[in-house]
């Protein structure tokens, strides 16, 4: 019996310390999980002309890839606003918010 306490409680210890480190971890999501629809984001970092990382307004953050040859998003900038319109985890279109 004290054998089974000691495993249980050593459990319960590094699932505490990793639980916070497992949460930050799972912030970050593939683009295909997020259901279409339109969403307005915070644009974290443009990775290239066709990607570009952002913040959900939940706090999640996904790269996103554009879905169609005229979607660019070398006019955007970090920390700016977009509404946007994803299918099947691709950007169809975007506007940059003032």
């Amino acid at each position: 019996m004290r054998r089974i306490l000691t495993c249980l409680t050593l459990i319960a210890a590094v699932s505490a310390l990793a639980g916070p480190a497992v949460a930050a971890a799972g912030a970050t999501i593939s683009a295909s999980l997020i259901p279409d629809g339109t969403y307005t984001v915070t644009v974290e970092k443009v990775i290239d002309p066709k990607h570009v990382l952002v913040q959900m307004s939940n706090g999640v953050e996904t790269t996103l890839t554009a879905g169609r040859a005229n979607v660019d998003f070398s006019r955007v900038k970090a920390n700016q606003h977009m509404k946007l319109s994803i299918a099947k985890g691709d950007v169809l279109v975007f506007i940059i918010l003032k």
